[in-house]
């Protein structure tokens, strides 16, 4: 039986002269004068007090999104969904501009993979929850499969996260604290500029070369560096310009950060996608003082990056992280309980079973349909392609003098797709105007067809010496 003073209600008055209870029962007073608006006062309900203040219900709904919110744009959707997109009807859509190698069907991913994930889910030991920073045997699996001697990897020093965008979420998170500053590469991924606005982080861009394959501007580089820099985000290879530093240029880089006590966030999720010919040094291996956290996944490489599965490697041989980098990255990762627990299951197996022979396909085809998009491309007055090295992309530069019908490369993209039905994303989404972006995953002849019909376009807009492009480019 429910007694009668579980339905009392109990205020507390606080005067200064003492604490004063009275009982409220029904909404009325029954003992004293009531309450002074001016005084301190809690409310119990069943025997717990909380904070009661006199006017606090809202009068009317007034829902608003948060800051963060309000903050978090992606500028690839921003100049993409402002663009009239209406494709020639009399010509098939060719789109070279979704950076998804699953999307035309042409790239299968491997038998062995599959399988791998058709065992994890028929063992039925991988249906729960997993330990926010991952299972410790598929961590330990992409520590055995990314450790070097110059750079040694344990499982402790793996995070598992839901695809390598988180992975680079949770890096920058754990370094970074409003109003500081991260230096981002000029052209680079959107993300990065995404997430770290949204927080409250400044983004400093620093230059890359075109005419040097898209090598840093060191001097502009290092200019931007303050005491609010907390961090410098490296690319390597490139989204979007597909180059590949060399070990010595990224020793430079090293340098730069070393000289002002920076850590690195290492962006590395296409260094397995490298033509042949060239290599690609990880972060880690060319520097023992400098830390860093190298962000990666299966998406790419594996061409599986529905999948999200991604990882960060913590490289920090001289302990400047310390315990507490470590301790915030598995407190960010307890935000959202870790990465899919099934691919987790197969983690293992796919890292070591998958043949060598399907990456080296992958990557020989990339590296044809590069060569067959930059020599198309070429030879034709205006455009300016720079061969890439590797990763999935290439990048076209407009001689905009040359196209005096076009404000920019966004109008240029916009009535290519208009007029030839192909589709190349505008490098003003990598905040780098009069370029436009190449993803070279398309099947071959989708390729040259492609190539072909950016031509036509061209030829029919090229007017070279023209006195009206001046006036017009800007």
């Amino acid at each position: 039986m429910t007694s009668r003073m579980e339905n009392k209600s109990y205020l507390v008055q606080m005067n200064g002269n003492g604490v004063h209870n009275k009982s409220i029962e029904n909404g009325k007073s029954l003992s004293g004068n009531g309450v002074n608006g001016k005084d301190l006062h809690h409310v119990s309900v069943r025997g717990a007090l909380y904070p009661s203040k006199a006017k606090s219900r809202r009068q009317r709904w007034d829902v608003r999104p948060s800051e963060m919110a309000n903050n978090t744009l992606n500028p690839i959707r921003a100049i993409v969904d402002g663009m009239k997109l209406t494709p020639n009807p009399e010509k098939p859509m060719i789109a070279l501009s979704i950076g998804d190698p699953t999307v035309f069907g042409n790239l299968p991913t491997d038998g062995a993979v599959l399988q791998a994930m058709k065992d994890a889910i028929d063992s039925q030991k991988y249906n729960g929850y997993a330990p926010s920073v991952g299972y410790l045997k598929s961590r330990q699996a992409v520590a055995n499969f990314y450790s070097r001697p110059e750079a040694p990897l344990e499982a402790e020093d793996v995070i598992l996260t839901s695809g390598c965008s988180q992975a680079i979420d949770l890096a920058i998170s754990v370094l970074c604290n409003p109003g500081d500053n991260i230096l981002v590469p000029c052209p680079g991924f959107s993300l990065y500029k995404t997430l770290a606005v949204s927080m409250g982080i400044d983004v400093k861009l620093y230059n890359l070369l075109p005419e040097k394959s898209w090598e840093v501007d060191l001097l502009q580089m290092e200019s931007l560096i303050d005491e609010r820099t907390s961090c410098m985000i490296v690319t390597n290879p490139s989204n979007p310009c597909g180059s590949v530093f060399s070990k010595e240029h990224l020793q430079k880089i090293i340098k730069v950060a070393s000289r002002h006590c920076l850590p690195i966030l290492a962006d590395e999720i296409y260094s397995d996608m490298v033509f042949p010919g060239c290599s690609c040094s990880s972060m880690a291996s060319l520097s023992s003082e400098v830390p860093i956290l190298s962000c990666g996944g299966l998406a790419k490489r594996w061409l599986v990056p529905g999948w999200r599965m991604g990882w960060i490697l913590i490289h920090d041989r001289n302990d400047v992280f310390g315990s507490k980098i470590r301790q915030g990255l598995v407190k960010l990762s307890q935000r959202i309980l870790g990465a899919c627990s099934i691919i987790q299951g197969a983690l293992d197996s796919i890292l070591n079973n998958t043949p060598p022979s399907f990456y080296s396909k992958t990557i020989s085809f990339l590296k044809t349909n590069s060569e067959i998009c930059f020599n198309e491309l070429s030879t034709v007055p205006g455009l300016n392609p720079v061969m890439p090295s590797g990763a999935m992309y290439l990048m076209v530069g407009i001689d905009m003098d040359r196209f005096p019908d076009f404000k920019n490369d966004v109008d240029f993209t916009e009535r290519l797709v208009t007029e030839q039905s192909v589709f190349c994303l505008p490098a003003s989404a990598f905040e780098y105007p009069n370029y436009f972006r190449i993803v070279v995953t398309v099947p071959e002849e989708m390729m040259v067809e492609a190539c072909s019909r950016i031509r036509e376009f061209c030829q029919r807009h090229n007017r070279a010496g023209s006195t009206e492009s001046t006036d017009l480019d800007h």
